[in-house]
């Protein structure tokens, strides 16, 4: 049965290419057209009007019917190439076709043709595919159509992220499948119907690709670069963490190590602003002033908290420094007791702070003895 389907096939195509050449010999067979039926729903036929036709507009018209009693039906929706029909649209009605091509008032024809519109039918994307993934097993199947489902195979082309060209497997409609994946391996997925050349159509029409999936050990994802983003993210980010620890670390032992350095290098210098704050605060910055008063408060402290013995040498000192000034040159003499420790460092710092310059505080020498007590000689 199959070969007496496949004589009657070929018989029918030759019928076909031979009876354009049977009609008038008015009727042009040169002409080249393209037929494609999608579906079995809509015939489109088109034909290259520039070359065939140049400067002209044509008319078509087709029929369904069979017999002497044909109907023609003019085109419902032309295809137009710069302005001029290039080609028809229009829906398929039965498996019997004829076709006219004539002048745009219809009174000359060009071109004629009968044909199976079955012969041309380019089927549609596979509906609701689904993808089956057991070990290094996949296979995918598809919704069977409602008609020539004997017609029909399914192909699948599959490539991993290290593959070049892809690889083809076909199936009867409609599950194919093939094994030999690695699960460790991003996989890309294509699935598409094709028709059976020539036992069912004259011309190789497959349906066009179903949308690109893309899956790795039976998980869908939304490309094949989704299985080395996670890794690289994580490895970016902890990168990123590890470069910041070492910065601030390296920041810390500099830091450490520029203050140690400032230390040694330049010591810090003491404000006298801090030292001396009632020298600038109570007599902004008058030394001669603020070292009489100092002097003053300095001897009657001594003078009430000394001993008897401590006050009579006092006075004796006082007597003696009257009597140095009357034979010698002008001289004063601070006397701090030892036991207050405080006035020390007051002396010490009245000591840099001195002036060596005849200016209005100055003194032609200047003396500090730091012992048990401390003396101040201007």
């Amino acid at each position: 049965m199959r070969l007496i389907f496949q004589a009657c096939s070929v018989m029918f195509t030759l019928g076909n290419l031979v009876a354009p050449q049977s009609q008038s010999p008015g009727w042009k067979d040169t002409i080249s057209t393209t037929i494609i039926n999608f579906n079995n729903e809509k015939m489109q036929i088109t034909w290259a009007a520039k070359e065939l036709f140049p400067g002209k507009n044509v008319s078509f018209s087709y029929t369904f019917d069979e017999g002497k009693h044909k109907v023609w039906k003019p085109c419902p929706t032309y295809l137009l190439d710069q302005n001029y029909n290039s080609g028809c649209l229009f829906k398929t009605e039965g498996p019997t076709l004829a076709i006219s091509i004539r002048n745009s008032n219809g009174s000359e024809e060009f071109f004629s043709k009968r044909l199976k519109s079955d012969f041309y039918i380019k089927p549609n994307r596979p509906e609701n595919v689904t993808f089956f993934w057991k070990e290094d097993t996949v296979t995918v199947s598809c919704n069977k159509p409602e008609r020539a489902v004997k017609c029909l195979r399914l192909e699948l082309q599959y490539k991993s992220k290290f593959d070049k060209e892809w690889q083809s497997r076909t199936s009867k409609c409609c599950s194919v499948g093939d094994q030999g994946f690695d699960p460790r391996k991003c996989y890309s997925f294509r699935v598409r119907l094709k028709r059976l050349v020539p036992y069912c159509n004259v011309v190789n029409y497959s349906s066009d690709w179903e949308a690109e999936t893309f899956w790795m050990n039976g998980t869908l994802l939304d490309s094949c670069d989704d299985d080395i983003k996670p890794e690289s993210n994580t490895v970016i980010v902890l990168s990123c963490l590890l470069a910041v620890l070492l910065m601030m670390l390296i920041l810390l032992i500099l830091l450490c190590k520029w203050q140690r350095l400032q230390k040694s290098v330049m010591p810090a210098v003491p404000d006298p602003k801090h030292i001396f704050a009632d020298l600038f605060n109570d007599h902004n910055g008058n030394f001669q002033e603020w070292i009489d008063k100092t002097d003053h408060a300095v001897v009657q402290t001594k003078l009430e908290y000394e001993e008897p013995e401590s006050i009579i040498e006092a006075e004796s000192q006082q007597e003696d420094e009257k009597n140095s000034n009357k034979q010698g040159p002008q001289e004063k003499i601070f006397t701090f007791s030892g036991a207050a420790e405080s006035n020390d460092s007051k002396a010490a710092q009245i000591a840099c702070l001195m002036p060596r310059s005849n200016t209005i505080a100055s003194f032609a020498d200047f003396q500090i003895l730091i012992n048990d007590d401390v003396y101040v000689k201007l």
